[in-house]
């Protein structure tokens, strides 16, 4: 099934770049690119161009590299183990907790063998977006 976004949808762009493959970055679709696939122009939130007078970043972007915003959640607690996103260098990475001090939570990235702590503001539950419908890990284990 293939999600058609329009102009204004708040999406989350999926990186399968080295470096950033689990990735998700917040973006607002600028418009469909008429071509033979599917391709969207979008203009990232909070990724911006290098240029003298930096802008905020448009790419061209696949269909299958994005998904719709995930639904918002109150902050919860976290436990052991369990599968988040931690909000880091402008965007959301897929991480396990691995411990807690004070307000601080740890968390291992698999992609990057680091462990850094984030406050419960930069920390959301993990889901994965699937046949059109957002499903928690932990039902999916």
């Amino acid at each position: 099934m293939e999600e058609i976004y329009v102009k204004g949808d708040q999406v989350e762009v999926c990186s399968k770049e080295d470096g950033f493959l689990g990735s998700h970055f917040g973006a607002t679709v600028l418009k469909k690119v008429p071509n033979n696939g599917s391709f969207y122009k979008v203009k990232y939130k909070n990724l911006i161009t290098d240029e003298d007078e930096p802008q905020p970043l448009i790419e061209i972007i696949s269909a299958d590299e994005l998904r719709p915003m995930p639904p918002k959640s109150l902050p919860v607690m976290f436990g052991l183990d369990d599968k988040v996103d931690a909000f880091d260098n402008d965007g959301w990475w897929v991480g396990k907790i691995t411990g807690r001090r004070g307000n601080l939570y740890s968390v291992y990235f698999e992609t990057t063998d680091q462990v850094l702590e984030y406050p419960l503001s930069r920390l959301r539950r993990h889901l994965d977006f699937v046949n059109g419908d957002w499903v928690s890990s932990a039902t999916r284990q």
